[in-house]
């Protein structure tokens, strides 16, 4: 039997970033964030300039189009929707050992 085609063995990738070890792709996490001199974060270096940013990027967006800014719940469902997207769904609870 050839093997791609056998469904009955659990096959796991040892590629990726995903299988690697927790500790590592912090390690390699963390040098993403070390790449950018300190000094050219600005955003982390001013906090007005970061709050003035945020603020252009939202006038920018036409005003009959702001519904999440007047509408709290439409935002709430939003959210809610797009992390049942990314995350297959509400997590269930572990089970509680005792």
């Amino acid at each position: 039997m050839n093997a791609s085609t056998d469904t009955s063995k659990k096959s796991t990738s040892t590629r990726g970033f995903a299988s690697m070890d927790p500790e590592k792709q912090r390690a390699i996490a963390r040098k993403g964030g070390e790449s950018v001199p300190h000094e050219k974060r600005s955003f982390s270096q001013n906090p007005g300039l970061a709050a003035e940013a945020g603020r252009k990027g939202g006038q920018s967006v036409n005003p009959n189009k702001r519904s999440f800014s007047r509408n709290h719940t439409l935002a709430s469902e939003a959210g809610r929707k797009g992390g049942h997207a990314s995350h297959g769904g509400p997590r269930k609870a572990a089970p509680s050992e005792g």
